[in-house]
């Protein structure tokens, strides 16, 4: 199936660059509630993908982190929602818990801010299963959760299928990768075939292109940037570190930068845990989430890390994708990302709102590799800076003592340094050599007699 590429400044006869929310085809009520939450104008990635939502088209959107891609989908969601039937109009697969509570918050936000007569509820894994068919008896007008337990109650009945007019993949590469694509596709195979799918993630590798093109119909490819960036208003750079040494050079980073509230992203979940525990141990506040954390649990920590209370987030890549939270001043990677794709996503949880960031990475020699792959993506720079005297500074090439001394001396070419040695060698023994002759020519002559 091709995929239209929309990347023109004009759709429906509106141009994109000055297009407002009034202009897009939204109503009062939701135009108010955006004025409450403080959004005055659409991102670009919003006015592409709005109107064509509004009109059921199929949506395949890439934007990247940080650039409004909820509010693509949620606004023509909760438009086109019906208040007067009781019946799951809508649903929303994420990738992670966190994500399904952040969307679902922002529903809420939304709902309550419009007036509009619009519930929603959240399914997820790794919770009291008896409890959310209790809800889903209450009807909610849009669902938000996992594959995984939304397959499993459709599989109990619980979930009717035939009544939901749209679905939202978001982080939809995430969806479609090896391990999750067979349950998304079986969840997706019991809706009806004329139903609505919006596509949204931040980055569009050829792998979920093929698969997007195996499930979308007649769909708009909405590409704000051919190329993914990180923005620009987030500083990159790196420590260089022996990996026996990170986690006290973190600690130092910590207590230098002050930050007001940062993630500590690590490659393997096994080692959060650890890694928590040693900043407790230090005096620092920190918690982590992961995959297995319990939905208690995991709440209580984003809620006290949105609120300030708790400054140090120790966290997977999986458990932070669409993690939204305004205010993260650092990013601190303990491990660096094997995939590129993966820095971009970490890095777009800081600098967001309009607020500056700050992406540390602590790299050990054979990790090098890594950043490089990561600058070469992204057009970034990534700069080695070092500790010194209590404050961070460009890292300069560290020699020793004597080594210095040397250094400051002007050093010659060894090949003509070697030559004049010979000769100074040769001079030598020649002058040798005539001091010989010279004796052995005296000890020729007869002696004079003394007087």
């Amino acid at each position: 199936m091709l995929l239209a590429v929309l990347d023109k400044v004009n759709v429906n006869g509106v141009d994109i660059m000055t297009t407002s929310f009034e202009q897009l085809g939204l109503m009062d009520s939701l135009l108010l509630a955006l004025k409450q939450e403080g959004i005055l104008e659409p991102t670009e990635i919003q006015q592409k993908a709005i109107p064509l939502a509004l009109e059921n088209r199929d949506v395949l959107g890439q934007s990247e982190t940080g650039s409004g891609k909820t509010l693509a989908y949620l606004l023509p969601i909760i438009q086109k929602v019906d208040p007067s039937k009781r019946e799951v109009q809508a649903m929303v697969l994420t990738p992670t818990h966190e994500l399904a509570i952040q969307v679902l918050r922002q529903i809420e936000s939304l709902t309550q801010n419009s007036k509009a007569a619009v519930s929603a509820t959240a399914i997820i894994g790794n919770v009291n299963i008896t409890r959310q068919i209790e809800k889903l008896k209450e009807k909610p007008h849009i669902l938000v959760g996992s594959s995984g337990r939304i397959l499993e109650l459709i599989q109990k009945k619980k979930i009717n299928m035939q009544t939901i007019k749209t679905i939202v993949l978001d982080e939809a590469d995430r969806l479609l990768d090896d391990n999750n694509v067979v349950t998304v596709k079986a969840v997706l195979k019991s809706a009806l075939k004329d139903t609505q799918l919006l596509l949204f993630s931040a980055s569009l590798p050829q792998s979920t292109l093929q698969q997007a093109s195996e499930l979308l119909r007649n769909p708009e490819l909405v590409r704000v940037t051919e190329r993914i960036t990180v923005a620009t208003n987030i500083s990159h750079m790196y420590f260089a570190t022996e990996q026996r040494d990170k986690f006290e050079v973190l600690r130092k980073l910590i207590g230098l930068v002050n930050p007001t509230r940062a993630l500590i992203f690590i490659n393997r979940s096994s080692d959060i845990e650890w890694t928590v525990e040693k900043l407790k141990f230090h005096g620092l506040d920190a918690e982590g989430i992961h995959g297995s954390s319990e939905k208690s649990d995991r709440k209580k920590i984003m809620d006290d890390f949105r609120s300030g209370k708790l400054r140090l987030l120790v966290a997977s890549d999986l458990a932070a994708r669409g993690l939204d939270i305004k205010e993260v001043s650092h990013i601190f990677n303990l491990d660096f990302p094997e995939d590129p794709q993966n820095y971009l996503h970490r890095v777009g949880r800081t600098g967001r709102a309009g607020l500056n960031g700050v992406a540390i990475s602590l790299t050990t020699p054979r990790e090098v590799e890594l950043l490089e792959k990561a600058e070469k993506a992204f057009k970034i720079k990534i700069c080695e800076m070092e500790m010194f005297k209590g404050e961070i500074t460009p890292a300069k090439k560290m020699v020793s003592e004597p080594e210095q001394k040397s250094l400051a001396q002007p050093t010659k070419p060894k090949a003509k340094v070697k030559k004049k040695e010979k000769e100074k060698e040769k001079v030598k023994v020649k002058k040798k050599v005539k001091v010989r002759a010279k004796q052995t020519k005296d000890k020729g002559k007869p002696k004079g007699k003394t007087q």
